[in-house]
C-alpha cells in the first residue's frame, strides 16, 4: 500500500510532538543598519536599493494622508500597512516584473515599488470615473493588469489557492515566471489555506506563499489562533520549502524572496516565507487597537521602524544622506496631498456601469435589480451622490 512517505521502522513507541521543532528567523541587517556577524548582504545594486527605500517611504506617506483624509471625512475606509514596508516592498523587489502578486489589502508597497501612481490609487480610494473598477469596491482594494497585480478580494484567504491554479498555469505555460500570494497569519487559519498547500506541493507548482505575521488578526493575538511555532513549521508538513525571516529587514526579506523565486522557477516547486513583523497602527480606520494591545508593546515595536533600518544601512553605504532624505518625504507630502486634491473632485462611476464588462448582454435579473435601484434611489436622491445620465431610464 502506497502511503506517501517513505517507510522507517521502529519498534519503540514513540509520539512526535510539532512543538518539538522551533524554526529560527533569518536576520541580515541590525536596526543601526550594520549587517549581523556573518551575514551576507544579497547583491544589490544602488539603484535597486533607491527604489526600494523610495517606495517605503511612498507607502509610508500615502497612509498617514490618506487616514488623515478618513478622518477627515472625505474617504469612507482605509487600512494602513505602517511598520510592514519592509515586507510589502522588499519582496516585490526580488520578483520578476511579470511574476503575479495575489495580496490580502495591505500590500500596497508592492503596487507602489513596481509603478503604480498615486493618481491610480486616488482613483481606487474616491471610486471615481477613473476607477479601474468602477467603484464596485470598497476603497484600499487595488489591481492592476498591467502591472500583473491581482484585483484585492476582501474575504480572508481566497487568493490562495487561486494563486495555486495560477502557478499551475504557469508551470505549463512553461515561461519561467511565478505566482507570489501575500496574507496574515489570521488569514493562515482558513481552510483554503490549507488546500493551496496541498495542491501546490502535489502538482508542484512554482508559487511563493508569503505569510506577514503581524501578531495580530484584527484583535486577536498569535497565541489564541494556534498552538504552534507560527506558520512556517506548516510548510513542513506539506513536503515544501520554508523559512522565517525578520519582517522589518528589508534586505532580509528581498534575499529570501530571491531565492524562493528562484527555486519556485526553476525547481518547480511552492516555498512558504513567514515574514514577522508588526503593524504599527490599527488593523484599519474602524478599529482601536488600544483596546486589545499596550503602548509598550506598539513603542518596543516601533524602535524596530523598517524605514529606520534601511535607511541607516544607505547611509552606512553613502548612498543617501539626511537632507535627501528630508526632501524626499516632504516631496512626497505635497504630491500626495496634490493629487488627492484633483481624485475626490472627479466625478463618481456611473450607475449604469454597475452591471456592465461581465455579460455581453446583461441578464434580466440584474437589469430589474439595478431598476429598482434607480428607483430606490429617486426616493431618496439627497441619501445618495449625484452623477450625469444615472436615472435615465427605469
Amino acid at each position: 500500500m502506497k502511503t506517501g512517505t517513505k517507510d522507517r521502522v521502529v519498534h519503540k513507541l514513540n509520539f512526535i510532538r510539532g512543538d518539538e521543532l522551533q524554526i529560527p528567523t533569518y536576520k541580515v541587517l541590525k536596526q543601526d543598519g550594520s549587517p549581523y556577524k556573518g551575514a551576507t548582504l544579497p547583491d544589490l545594486e544602488q539603484s535597486t536599493a533607491l527604489r526600494i527605500y523610495k517606495a517605503m517611504v511612498r507607502t509610508r506617506v500615502l497612509d498617514e494622508r490618506m487616514l488623515a483624509a478618513q478622518r477627515q471625512g472625505r474617504l469612507s475606509f482605509y487600512m494602513q500597512s505602517t511598520g510592514e514596508e519592509a515586507t510589502t516592498v522588499g519582496f516585490a523587489a526580488a520578483l520578476d516584473d511579470e511574476d503575479m502578486i495575489m495580496a490580502q489589502y495591505r500590500e500596497q508597497g508592492a503596487l507602489v515599488y513596481r509603478g503604480f501612481t498615486l493618481d491610480e490609487f486616488m482613483n481606487q480610494l474616491f471610486s471615481n470615473e477613473r476607477d479601474y473598477g468602477k467603484g464596485r469596491q470598497m476603497p484600499i482594494h487595488y489591481g492592476s493588469s498591467k502591472l500583473h497585480y491581482m484585483t484585492i478580494s476582501s474575504p480572508l484567504a481566497t487568493q490562495i489557492p487561486q494563486a495555486t491554479g495560477y502557478a499551475y498555469g504557469q508551470k505549463l505555460a512553461g515561461e519561467g515566471k511565478c505566482t507570489v500570494t501575500v496574507f496574515g497569519e489570521g488569514a493562515a487559519s482558513e481552510g483554503d489555506f490549507h488546500a493551496a498547500l496541498n495542491m501546490a506541493s502535489v502538482l508542484k507548482v512554482p508559487v511563493i506563499f508569503l505569510c506577514r505575521n503581524n501578531g495580530y488578526a484584527i484583535s486577536t493575538p498569535s497565541n489564541e489562533q494556534f498552538a504552534a511555532d507560527g506558520i512556517a513549521p506548516r510548510a513542513l508538513g506539506y513536503g515544501m520549502h520554508t523559512i522565517r525571516v525578520d519582517g522589518n529587514d528589508t534586505l532580509a526579506v528581498y534575499a529570501a524572496t530571491v531565492e524562493a523565486r528562484r527555486i519556485a522557477v526553476e525547481q518547480n516547486e511552492p516555498v512558504l516565507i513567514e515574514s514577522m513583523s508588526y503593524r504599527l497602527a490599527a488593523h484599519s480606520s474602524s478599529d482601536d487597537p488600544s483596546g486589545y494591545r499596550s503602548k509598550k508593546e506598539e513603542e518596543a515595536w516601533a524602535s524596530k521602524d523598517p524605514l529606520l533600518r534601511m535607511k541607516q544601512w544607505l547611509f552606512l553605504q553613502k548612498w543617501w544622506t539626511e537632507e535627501e532624505d528630508s526632501k524626499l518625504f516632504d516631496a512626497e507630502r505635497r504630491e500626495v496631498l496634490a493629487t488627492l486634491k484633483e481624485a475626490e473632485k472627479r466625478p463618481i462611476c456611473k450607475l449604469d456601469e454597475l452591471i456592465t464588462d461581465v455579460y455581453d448582454t446583461p441578464p434580466t435579473l440584474l437589469v430589474e435589480q439595478l431598476d429598482q435601484l434607480k428607483a430606490h434611489i429617486r426616493l431618496y436622491p439627497d441619501a445618495y451622490p449625484k452623477t450625469s445620465g444615472d436615472l435615465d431610464h427605469g
